[in-house]
């Protein structure tokens, strides 16, 4: 019999164990068992996480959750292979050099990425930069060079490079981002040998998936009896829109409900404008009036007034826009998204999904401020979002958090700077990362000064006391 073809993934986090893994768990159930995943880590996180799935076997179990509390465990078994780390990411280069290896899969989330709005890298980071020098393999770029110099060494083959997080045509722009990598690096041999031995398919993932609390592990013990040291939980709905753009084969995902497309990009935009936005919404607003968690801002009524007139005034209308008719019942979407934001069960932080504004704001807000600014529609609605962004921000400056604020793409000196300015909304509005060519627009600048102001006065309406 021979091996199965291997997906090597990069970033063991809970969102690929509740996502990527559960798809091909459920196509080896059905008796497909072609492939198989193996995975580790590009830093030296998750140690603890790591060493259970080891001992484990790379088994663990999925806790999922409807919006009415009903709960269902799913043992799984897919991923093989758990590579632990190091800082030469030795083990991983040898899995993703072996011609037996057929799809590097990565999740390393938005601001992993670097971009600017050009799709050139930010290398003022100075991991990237560390990288790009070649003393470090943090970043995706620096390990996926790593580890393909090594394939195309023993001529191993062609590979697809899946890219699984929430970027706007994401297999599109990591590509662009590698290659701008391997230019600077000035390693044209590889940069040769990735245009014409890698495929870069885009795709949407979508389930609510939070970090897991320790009550996820007793609820597990009490439901199977096993004692999981790596369980993750999330919620019932599950999505994967794939383009079908495999260089070396794949699995038959389409059996267990992935969707293989022609063109991924009516799906994104959906996703990210309605969902990945309104969630940030949620997060920023709620952090502001002392909530903890996402649902509770979905039932407050004055901040799901303002993710539902973000979407229905602005959003929807551009979308409708640039694309008719359009594939998907927007109205009907948000409906969904806002119930499955409502779920009290999945217990999902603020604090985990306000992180990364300084990639959030132009990948998911973005496209709207400027599509609408085009057509000379309002931009209102969508204005409220960078607003109460920006007031967390100045807690953030401040020290009056409750909780770390996690930002990949945010330089914290240039985001303090903004506050020590004489004028901070013109400093926000004007930051290049944030903004890129409406940086410093007239119209921006006026829309947010109005948004800024009803955000104070909703802060002052309903901040816990």
């Amino acid at each position: 019999m021979s091996k199965p073809f291997v997906i090597l993934h990069l970033g063991l986090g809970s969102f690929h164990r509740a996502h990527q893994a559960v798809y091909l768990n459920r196509l080896i159930e059905q008796g497909e068992t072609d492939w198989v995943l193996a995975g580790g880590n590009l830093r030296g996180d998750m140690l603890e996480t790591i060493a259970a799935l080891q001992k484990q076997g790379g088994a663990y179990t999925l806790e999922t959750v409807t919006p009415g509390g009903e709960r269902h465990y799913e043992r799984i078994q897919s991923i093989r292979h758990i590579i632990p780390y190091e800082p030469s990411l030795a083990g991983l280069i040898e899995v993703g050099a072996d011609a037996n290896t057929r799809i590097i899969s990565f999740t390393v989330t938005e601001a992993g990425y670097y971009l600017d709005a050009h799709n050139k890298l930010e290398t003022t980071y100075t991991d990237l930069a560390s990288d790009i020098a070649g003393t470090t393999r943090s970043t995706i770029y620096g390990a996926l060079a790593a580890i393909l110099n090594e394939r195309k060494r023993l001529g191993s083959g062609p590979v697809t490079l899946l890219n699984c997080d929430n970027l706007r045509s994401n297999g599109e722009r990591f590509k662009l981002g590698f290659a701008d990598f391997l230019t600077r690096r000035g390693d044209t041999s590889l940069l040769a040998w990735v245009n014409a031995s890698t495929s870069t398919p885009n795709d949407m993932v979508d389930r609510i998936t939070p970090r897991p609390l320790p009550d996820v592990a007793a609820r597990v013990k009490a439901a199977t009896g096993f004692d999981d040291g790596a369980p993750v939980m999330g919620e019932k709905f599950i999505q994967w829109v794939i383009e079908d753009h495999f260089i070396a084969g794949r699995p038959a995902w389409e059996k267990v409900g992935a969707e293989m497309v022609d063109s991924v990009l009516p799906y994104e935009e959906a996703k990210i404008r309605l969902l990945n936005a309104t969630h940030s919404c949620f997060a920023w607003a709620g952090t502001l009036i002392g909530l903890q968690y996402i649902h509770e801002g979905v039932d407050h009524p004055a901040i799901r007034q303002m993710a539902f007139d973000y979407v229905t005034d602005d959003v929807m209308p551009s979308l409708e826009a640039d694309t008719s008719p359009y594939p998907l019942d927007l109205a009907a979407y948000r409906d969904v998204v806002l119930d499955r934001f409502s779920n009290p069960h999945i217990q999902d932080t603020n604090q985990r999904v306000a992180a990364d504004g300084f990639a959030k704001i132009p990948g998911f807000l973005g496209p709207t401020f400027r599509e609408c600014l085009a057509r000379g529609a309002s931009i209102a609605a969508v204005a409220k979002l960078p607003a109460l962004f920006f007031e967390f921000l100045g807690r953030w400056h401040r020290g009056e958090l409750p909780f770390e604020y996690q930002d990949q793409g945010m330089d914290p000196a240039s985001a303090h700077a903004i506050f020590a300015s004489a004028d901070p909304l013109d400093a926000f509005a004007r930051d290049p990362i944030l903004w890129g060519p409406l940086a410093g627009d007239a119209r921006l600048l006026a829309a947010l000064r109005t948004a800024h102001a009803e955000v104070l006065a909703f802060v002052a309406a309903n901040a816990k006391r």
